[in-house]
Protein backbone atom coordinates (compact mmCIF):
# COMPACT_ATOMS: atom_id res chain seq x y z
CA UNK A 1 0.00 0.00 0.00
CA UNK A 2 1.58 3.32 -1.29
CA UNK A 3 1.61 6.31 1.48
CA UNK A 4 2.97 9.71 0.62
CA UNK A 5 6.66 9.76 2.42
CA UNK A 6 8.28 13.56 3.57
CA UNK A 7 11.43 14.54 5.54
CA UNK A 8 10.27 13.57 8.77
CA UNK A 9 9.42 16.82 10.69
CA UNK A 10 8.77 18.78 7.48
CA UNK A 11 4.60 18.37 8.13
CA UNK A 12 3.35 17.80 11.88
CA UNK A 13 0.37 16.04 9.99
CA UNK A 14 2.46 13.16 9.27
CA UNK A 15 3.88 13.01 12.84
CA UNK A 16 0.37 12.64 14.63
CA UNK A 17 -0.67 9.20 15.67
CA UNK A 18 -3.01 7.67 12.84
CA UNK A 19 -5.15 6.80 15.89
CA UNK A 20 -5.57 10.57 16.12
CA UNK A 21 -6.31 10.88 11.99
CA UNK A 22 -9.10 8.03 12.54
CA UNK A 23 -10.77 9.14 15.59
CA UNK A 24 -11.21 12.61 14.01
CA UNK A 25 -12.53 11.49 10.90
CA UNK A 26 -14.82 9.28 12.33
CA UNK A 27 -15.99 12.28 14.15
CA UNK A 28 -16.85 14.86 11.39
CA UNK A 29 -18.28 11.87 9.23
CA UNK A 30 -20.63 10.46 12.42
CA UNK A 31 -21.71 14.16 13.15
CA UNK A 32 -22.52 14.82 9.56
CA UNK A 33 -24.16 11.39 9.08
CA UNK A 34 -26.97 12.64 11.60
CA UNK A 35 -28.15 15.15 9.53
CA UNK A 36 -28.81 16.02 5.45
CA UNK A 37 -28.34 19.50 4.69
CA UNK A 38 -26.18 21.38 3.06
CA UNK A 39 -25.54 24.36 5.41
CA UNK A 40 -24.21 21.68 7.80
CA UNK A 41 -21.76 20.24 4.86
CA UNK A 42 -21.11 24.17 3.37
CA UNK A 43 -19.76 24.69 6.81
CA UNK A 44 -17.45 21.74 7.29
CA UNK A 45 -16.48 21.77 3.81
CA UNK A 46 -15.32 25.19 4.18
CA UNK A 47 -13.44 25.01 7.21
CA UNK A 48 -11.56 21.84 5.74
CA UNK A 49 -10.60 23.71 2.55
CA UNK A 50 -8.59 25.96 5.34
CA UNK A 51 -6.95 23.29 6.76
CA UNK A 52 -6.41 21.60 3.63
CA UNK A 53 -3.28 24.05 3.35
CA UNK A 54 -1.23 22.52 6.17
CA UNK A 55 -1.94 18.83 5.15
CA UNK A 56 1.71 18.34 3.06
CA UNK A 57 -0.15 17.52 -0.07
CA UNK A 58 0.83 19.20 -3.09
CA UNK A 59 -2.36 20.46 -5.40
CA UNK A 60 -1.65 17.42 -7.86
CA UNK A 61 -0.85 15.07 -5.01
CA UNK A 62 -4.47 15.90 -3.32
CA UNK A 63 -6.25 15.92 -6.54
CA UNK A 64 -4.93 12.45 -7.52
CA UNK A 65 -5.84 11.00 -4.29
CA UNK A 66 -9.06 12.43 -3.64
CA UNK A 67 -10.25 11.94 -7.36
CA UNK A 68 -12.32 9.06 -6.66
CA UNK A 69 -14.52 11.36 -4.35
CA UNK A 70 -15.08 14.11 -6.41
CA UNK A 71 -16.30 11.77 -9.00
CA UNK A 72 -18.61 9.92 -6.61
CA UNK A 73 -20.10 12.84 -4.84
CA UNK A 74 -21.78 14.74 -8.51
CA UNK A 75 -22.69 11.36 -9.33
CA UNK A 76 -24.55 10.45 -6.18
CA UNK A 77 -26.16 13.85 -6.60
CA UNK A 78 -27.21 13.52 -9.91
CA UNK A 79 -29.04 10.31 -8.99
CA UNK A 80 -30.72 12.13 -6.13
CA UNK A 81 -31.82 15.19 -8.23
CA UNK A 82 -33.20 12.33 -11.04
CA UNK A 83 -34.55 10.14 -8.67
CA UNK A 84 -34.78 11.54 -5.30
CA UNK A 85 -38.21 12.34 -2.88
CA UNK A 86 -40.35 14.64 -4.78
CA UNK A 87 -41.08 17.38 -2.90
CA UNK A 88 -42.34 21.17 -3.42
CA UNK A 89 -42.56 22.97 -7.01
CA UNK A 90 -42.22 20.09 -9.92
CA UNK A 91 -39.16 21.92 -12.55
CA UNK A 92 -39.66 18.40 -14.89
CA UNK A 93 -40.49 14.58 -15.00
CA UNK A 94 -40.64 12.30 -17.46
CA UNK A 95 -41.60 8.56 -16.37
CA UNK A 96 -40.03 7.46 -13.20
CA UNK A 97 -37.69 10.64 -13.64
CA UNK A 98 -38.90 13.92 -11.09
CA UNK A 99 -36.57 16.95 -10.74
CA UNK A 100 -38.84 18.70 -7.77
CA UNK A 101 -37.10 21.75 -5.55
CA UNK A 102 -37.28 18.93 -2.65
CA UNK A 103 -34.81 16.46 -5.21
CA UNK A 104 -32.61 19.55 -6.11
CA UNK A 105 -32.02 20.71 -2.01
CA UNK A 106 -31.17 16.75 -1.61
CA UNK A 107 -29.39 16.37 -4.39
CA UNK A 108 -26.74 19.76 -3.24
CA UNK A 109 -26.73 18.38 0.18
CA UNK A 110 -25.81 14.77 -0.88
CA UNK A 111 -22.67 16.28 -2.66
CA UNK A 112 -21.81 18.45 -0.47
CA UNK A 113 -22.12 15.96 2.13
CA UNK A 114 -20.01 13.52 0.62
CA UNK A 115 -17.31 15.62 -0.40
CA UNK A 116 -17.18 17.24 3.69
CA UNK A 117 -16.81 12.98 4.40
CA UNK A 118 -14.90 12.30 1.79
CA UNK A 119 -12.13 14.53 1.68
CA UNK A 120 -10.85 15.00 5.02
CA UNK A 121 -10.66 11.16 5.26
CA UNK A 122 -8.39 10.74 2.11
CA UNK A 123 -6.32 13.56 3.10
CA UNK A 124 -5.63 11.88 6.88
CA UNK A 125 -5.16 8.34 6.04
CA UNK A 126 -3.13 9.09 2.56
CA UNK A 127 -0.35 10.63 5.74
CA UNK A 128 -0.74 7.25 7.91
CA UNK A 129 1.96 4.14 7.49
CA UNK A 130 -0.04 0.99 7.84
CA UNK A 131 2.88 -0.37 10.22
CA UNK A 132 1.75 2.99 13.01
CA UNK A 133 -1.78 2.06 12.76
CA UNK A 134 -1.55 -1.55 13.73
CA UNK A 135 0.74 0.05 16.53
CA UNK A 136 -1.76 2.88 17.45
CA UNK A 137 -4.62 0.14 17.48
CA UNK A 138 -2.85 -2.21 19.20
CA UNK A 139 -1.12 0.07 22.06
CA UNK A 140 -3.76 3.07 22.22
CA UNK A 141 -6.70 1.44 21.62
CA UNK A 142 -5.96 -1.91 23.08
CA UNK A 143 -7.21 -4.36 20.03
CA UNK A 144 -6.47 -7.60 20.66
CA UNK A 145 -3.03 -8.43 18.59
CA UNK A 146 -3.80 -11.25 16.65
CA UNK A 147 -6.66 -9.04 14.98
CA UNK A 148 -4.53 -6.28 14.50
CA UNK A 149 -1.57 -8.29 13.19
CA UNK A 150 -3.77 -9.84 10.76
CA UNK A 151 -4.90 -6.58 9.40
CA UNK A 152 -1.71 -5.26 8.99
CA UNK A 153 -0.68 -8.32 6.56
CA UNK A 154 -3.55 -7.99 4.48
CA UNK A 155 -3.42 -4.47 3.96
CA UNK A 156 0.52 -5.11 3.16
CA UNK A 157 -0.83 -7.41 0.46
CA UNK A 158 -3.21 -4.49 -0.88
CA UNK A 159 -0.48 -3.13 -2.99
CA UNK A 160 -0.04 -6.81 -4.70
CA UNK A 161 -3.33 -6.43 -6.39
CA UNK A 162 -1.97 -4.44 -9.15
CA UNK A 163 0.93 -6.62 -9.99
CA UNK A 164 -1.21 -9.54 -9.84
CA UNK A 165 -3.42 -8.25 -11.82
CA UNK A 166 -0.62 -7.27 -14.51
CA UNK A 167 0.57 -10.71 -14.70
CA UNK A 168 -2.23 -12.67 -14.73
CA UNK A 169 -2.67 -10.43 -18.23
CA UNK A 170 0.24 -11.00 -19.54
CA UNK A 171 0.03 -14.85 -18.71
CA UNK A 172 -3.15 -15.13 -19.94
CA UNK A 173 -2.26 -13.50 -23.27
CA UNK A 174 1.28 -15.25 -23.76
CA UNK A 175 -1.25 -18.43 -23.43
CA UNK A 176 -3.66 -16.81 -25.94
CA UNK A 177 -6.70 -16.61 -23.42
CA UNK A 178 -6.74 -13.05 -23.40
CA UNK A 179 -7.80 -12.26 -26.61
CA UNK A 180 -11.76 -12.48 -25.97
CA UNK A 181 -14.70 -10.21 -25.27
CA UNK A 182 -13.87 -7.45 -22.77
CA UNK A 183 -16.49 -8.54 -20.07
CA UNK A 184 -15.41 -12.09 -20.75
CA UNK A 185 -11.66 -11.25 -20.28
CA UNK A 186 -12.69 -9.22 -17.13
CA UNK A 187 -14.35 -11.98 -15.74
CA UNK A 188 -12.29 -14.44 -16.12
CA UNK A 189 -9.42 -12.33 -14.63
CA UNK A 190 -11.21 -11.37 -11.77
CA UNK A 191 -12.13 -14.99 -10.95
CA UNK A 192 -8.46 -16.05 -10.98
CA UNK A 193 -7.26 -13.15 -8.97
CA UNK A 194 -9.71 -14.21 -5.98
CA UNK A 195 -8.52 -17.55 -6.15
CA UNK A 196 -4.56 -16.48 -6.50
CA UNK A 197 -5.63 -14.19 -3.66
CA UNK A 198 -7.01 -16.62 -1.41
CA UNK A 199 -4.11 -18.60 -2.06
CA UNK A 200 -1.52 -16.39 -1.04
CA UNK A 201 -3.83 -15.32 2.13
CA UNK A 202 -3.94 -19.43 3.05
CA UNK A 203 0.06 -19.62 3.10
CA UNK A 204 0.51 -15.91 4.87
CA UNK A 205 -2.10 -17.31 7.87
CA UNK A 206 -0.06 -20.36 7.73
CA UNK A 207 3.44 -19.31 8.40
CA UNK A 208 2.43 -16.02 10.82
CA UNK A 209 0.86 -19.49 12.62
CA UNK A 210 4.08 -20.79 12.48
CA UNK A 211 5.94 -18.00 13.88
CA UNK A 212 4.00 -17.49 16.86
CA UNK A 213 1.72 -14.68 15.91
CA UNK A 214 -1.54 -16.36 17.33
CA UNK A 215 -0.23 -17.26 20.20
CA UNK A 216 -2.03 -16.41 23.38
CA UNK A 217 0.29 -14.09 25.30
CA UNK A 218 1.27 -10.70 25.82
CA UNK A 219 2.99 -9.33 23.25
CA UNK A 220 5.82 -6.77 23.55
CA UNK A 221 5.74 -4.00 20.36
CA UNK A 222 9.40 -2.67 19.04
CA UNK A 223 8.21 0.93 18.56
CA UNK A 224 5.78 2.88 21.42
CA UNK A 225 2.68 4.11 20.22
CA UNK A 226 2.02 8.19 22.07
CA UNK A 227 -1.13 9.84 22.19
CA UNK A 228 -0.27 13.38 23.13
CA UNK A 229 -0.57 17.00 22.51
CA UNK A 230 -0.89 16.47 18.88
CA UNK A 231 -3.08 14.07 18.65
CA UNK A 232 -5.58 15.72 21.45
CA UNK A 233 -5.44 18.89 19.10
CA UNK A 234 -5.97 16.92 15.62
CA UNK A 235 -9.13 15.62 17.66
CA UNK A 236 -10.41 18.74 18.98
CA UNK A 237 -9.82 20.25 15.35
CA UNK A 238 -12.09 17.54 13.85
CA UNK A 239 -14.74 17.84 17.27
CA UNK A 240 -14.98 21.64 16.70
CA UNK A 241 -15.38 22.04 13.22
CA UNK A 242 -18.33 19.62 13.77
CA UNK A 243 -20.06 21.74 16.33
CA UNK A 244 -19.39 24.73 14.36
CA UNK A 245 -21.56 22.72 11.94
CA UNK A 246 -24.19 21.98 13.73
CA UNK A 247 -24.40 25.24 15.11
CA UNK A 248 -24.41 27.36 12.13
CA UNK A 249 -27.37 24.55 10.75
CA UNK A 250 -29.51 24.46 13.68
CA UNK A 251 -29.00 28.74 13.84
CA UNK A 252 -30.14 28.80 10.35
CA UNK A 253 -32.82 26.05 10.69
CA UNK A 254 -31.51 24.12 8.28
CA UNK A 255 -30.62 21.06 10.58
CA UNK A 256 -32.39 17.72 8.96
CA UNK A 257 -31.87 15.13 11.67
CA UNK A 258 -32.45 11.60 9.70
CA UNK A 259 -33.79 9.69 12.17
CA UNK A 260 -36.40 12.18 12.73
Amino acid sequence: MSVLRVPEGTQAIFRVNPVAKLAAALLLAGVLMLTIDWVSALVALGCEAVLFFWAGLSARMFLLRTLPVWLAAPTAGLTTLLYGQAAGQVYWAFGLVHVTQGSTDLAVATTLRILAIGLPSVVLFVTVDPTDLADGLAQVVRLPSRFVLGGLAGLRLVGLFIEDWRALELARRARGIGDGGAIRRLAGQAFALLVLSIRRGSKLATAMEARGFGAPVRRTWARPSRFGGREYALVGIGLLVALLAVVVSVATGNWNFVLA
